[in-house]
């Protein structure tokens, strides 16, 4: 009979702390990091999309800057009559750039297991960054703009920022094994929410001299991030001389059916095969197909719902910033230092509602109960009073309440539905799997933003979040058939308990 989890939670931390040496620390630094820095120039567009409105429209054209020939060419900022349409073509680029990146998920991953994952992340990192710098710097230091120009670019960062999410996961996989993996990952989860209040912060701080430099900051970061990444990232023990992991880590079925995982490549099963970078081809399991993943259960509910939440969740992260400064009046630095309480809300989401799954071993009905509170939350938010501190606490609860849940879907559900026993040790399964659930939520979050324009326009803010509002339920309804079985088992279990004693 399997042990409860309080009793093999302990063996398994006992053998981390066992196991971690400066290599693991100086991993979780730059993979962390790495992420961290990609999310950040991602914010930086949100953060600036005031500035950019205005340049783009004739009420407000840079008088400081020099004047080149010809003028149609070079200092004509019309790209718009007004506001209203520039900013739904900011809402276009968002979605642009959200389905090339859920394109690039489905991809990236198969290139990295075929090509050094340090290479590829930091040419990801680095051709990322350039684009960001020719997106809103160069463009603007030239005077050139050009609708077709910024789609273009666009599409081609959505594509380089897809490379990171698979990579820096492979690389936590091959370093950090079965022992302590709920609170290591759920731990490194947090980089998206810290990037993003890096990226407001580094924003906020020299938006007031224009906004392209606010686009060269962060370019200049995360190139940099990229640059430290090829010279010092590890990405396997056995590149240092550690031993491979796996070999005292053997676990039951339960425990390996329930625990959670971030990786979506270490779940290999043979022992003396753990990282996903081993060359030994006889003792690999077969690559799971795309539509038997899709037929494994509840690939299909989770990745519907995914696509839902992801939509809300997205739409803060784009748009935050721009409807604190649209609604409230408040300056455009202001709305981006406020925006960061949605990602403290969000961390602290996830680390507890992760935690509280831990214990319970079942994901679905502490998902269910998070999101029927995100229903109150974006109610209530959507009534906020013109006062930074109570909208601010407000922002916290709501992101608590959304960001904790998306957390959890894109990781250890996305990891725990890989690990089934029907597709048990299959490494390629749980790849496959991630890709289609964090895959299918982007390409929701990518129509989401063009929707979210449209209705703003409108109809007004106040039906942007009746919309929020009917998505979050949606997720709900996806995957209620998952939350009636697992509260049956929780009953079941409770039962058994109470006859055992």
């Amino acid at each position: 009979m399997a042990l409860p989890g309080s009793l093999w939670r302990q063996p398994a931390s006992r053998g981390l702390v066992s196991h971690c040496t400066h290599h693991h620390i100086v991993v979780f630094l730059l993979t962390f990091f790495s992420y961290s820095l990609l999310h950040a120039s991602r914010k930086t567009f949100s953060n600036v999309k005031v500035s950019i409105s205005s340049q783009w429209t004739p009420s407000c054209l840079n008088s400081t800057a020099p004047e080149l020939r010809p003028y149609e060419l070079w200092n004509s900022s019309h790209l718009f009559p007004n506001a209203e349409e520039a900013t739904l073509f900011l809402g276009t680029l968002d979605t642009i750039f959200l389905f090339s990146y859920a394109m690039g998920l489905f991809v990236s991953g198969i290139v990295g297991d075929r090509l050094n994952l340090r290479w590829v992340l930091s040419f990801g990192m680095c051709s990322s960054a350039l684009v960001v710098f020719f997106f809103g710097t160069l463009t603007e230091w030239l005077h050139f703009y050009n609708k077709w120009f910024y789609c273009c670019l666009w599409v081609v960062n959505g594509l380089l920022q897809s490379t990171g999410w698979p990579c820096v996961v492979a690389v936590m996989g091959n370093w950090f094994g079965k022992a302590g993996r709920g609170f290591v990952f759920g731990l490194w989860s947090a980089c998206a929410s810290v990037g993003n209040i890096l990226g407001a912060f580094l924003a906020s701080c020299v938006l007031k001299y224009g906004y392209e430099y606010a686009f060269l900051v962060t370019a200049s970061v995360q190139f940099a991030g990229g640059v430290i990444v090829f010279f010092g990232l590890l990405t396997s023990p056995k590149e240092v001389g550690l031993p491979e992991l796996g070999a005292d880590e053997d676990g039951s079925v339960e425990e390996d059916a329930n625990r959670p995982l971030m990786s979506n490549d270490d779940a290999d099963d043979d022992d003396r095969n753990y990282s996903i970078q081993a060359t030994d081809t006889d003792n690999q399991p077969k690559a799971i197909g795309f539509f038997q993943a899709c037929c494994l259960p509840g690939v299909v509910l989770y990745s519907l719902a995914y696509a839902c939440l992801k939509l809300v969740n997205y739409s803060f992260f784009f748009w935050l910033p721009f409807y604190l400064s649209n609604n409230f009046g408040w300056k455009e630095a202001e709305a981006d230092q406020l925006s960061i309480w949605y990602d403290v809300g969000g961390i602290i989401g996830g680390t507890i509602q992760g935690l509280i799954s831990d214990v319970l071993q079942k994901r679905a009905p502490v998902l269910a109960i998070s999101l029927l509170f995100a229903v109150g939350s974006l109610f209530g938010y959507s009534r906020s009073p013109n006062s930074k501190p109570i909208n601010a606490v407000i922002m916290a609860i709501t992101g608590f309440f959304i960001g904790g849940p998306s957390n959890m879907i894109s990781s250890a559900i996305s990891a725990d539905l890989g690990r089934q026993d029907l597709v048990k040790g299959s490494s390629e399964a749980l790849a496959t799997v991630t890709g289609i659930v964090d895959g299918t939520g982007s390409i929701g979050a990518a129509v989401g933003q063009y929707l979210v324009s449209l209705i703003q326009e409108n109809l007004g803010w106040m039906w942007v979040f009746y919309f929020f509002i009917l998505m979050t339920s949606s997720t709900v309804l996806f995957i209620s058939p998952l939350i009636v079985r697992e509260i049956r088992l929780l009953l079941h279990e409770r039962r058994l308990r109470m006859l055992a004693e």
